[in-house]
């Protein structure tokens, strides 16, 4: 039997009902880990439980939670370290793409995609190192988007995404001297629900930026897969990245140069 990357690992996996997500919960099962994994809608988290042992991994539990909330946040971390007594890997990947302008972008919208893209992610920081420093020793990994770099979507997304590349550099730097490591994937066009509802024009926002991103990204290859996305969070959560720390690491099929 080959060895796995992560066995005996505890990781939370936010966001884990659907695309990305899913992958990144696969595929850590399949490399050992036990899963705390979350989302706001229940049916389709229990679905992906299911499957999950279906495939042979018991270790998995799910936990309906919302990154808006303190509360939700430390309960799923209290389920992890009650079910496997440790916390080893925290994954980010919850977040809500839009598409609105800046002049369409009204103050509950601004406030609601800040408080699940960047102050989720920014809490679950702060309670997972409430574990990790004590041990010194833990991963973080955020997942922000190409747009963080190259601003091409909404106005309350890219800035949420930018922050949130900003904020992965500014804990990895208060940590540099310990053994915790944290670092951003950067999805590019992968195909998952909300790219797939983009380009049908069904994702929240007006047509403002039709015609532009052309002008700003170059494209000749074929969009990732989800599990592109996810074979890199397993070489940041892995031994394979372990002197990897405070990077951006952008997955997007040379889209983004």
């Amino acid at each position: 039997m080959k060895a796995r990357m992560l066995d005996g690992k505890v990781a939370i996996i936010t966001g884990a009902s659907y695309g990305m997500g899913c992958a990144m919960a696969e595929l850590f099962a399949e490399e050992g880990a036990k899963l705390v994994i979350t989302a706001r809608g229940k049916e389709q988290l229990d679905a992906e439980v299911e499957k999950i042992k279906k495939m042979g991994h018991e270790d998995v539990i799910g936990v309906v939670a919302d990154n808006q909330y303190t509360e939700d946040i430390k309960r799923v971390i209290k389920t992890a370290v009650d079910a496997y007594g440790d916390l080893d890997i925290v994954l980010n990947n919850a977040g809500i793409g839009e598409q609105k302008s800046i002049e369409e972008t009204e103050d509950e919208w601004m406030e609601f995609i800040l408080k699940v893209n960047l102050e989720g992610p920014m809490k679950w920081i702060r309670e997972s190192l409430k574990i990790f420093r004590p041990k010194n020793d833990g991963v973080i990994i955020n997942v922000s988007s190409v747009n963080g770099e190259r601003p091409m979507c909404g106005a309350a997304y890219t800035s949420s995404k930018g922050g949130l590349n900003t904020l992965t550099k500014n804990v990895a730097m208060l940590l540099n001297d310990t053994n915790i490591r944290v670092n951003a994937l950067a999805p590019g066009a992968t195909r998952t629900p909300a790219h797939l509802a983009n380009l049908e024009g069904k994702q929240e926002g007006g047509k403002s930026w039709e015609g532009h991103n052309d002008k700003y990204m170059y494209f000749p290859g074929p969009e990732c897969e989800c599990i592109d996305q996810a074979w890199a969070c397993l070489y940041l959560a892995s031994e394979m990245g372990r002197c990897v720390k405070g990077q951006v690491l952008q997955v997007c099929n040379a889209a983004f140069l």
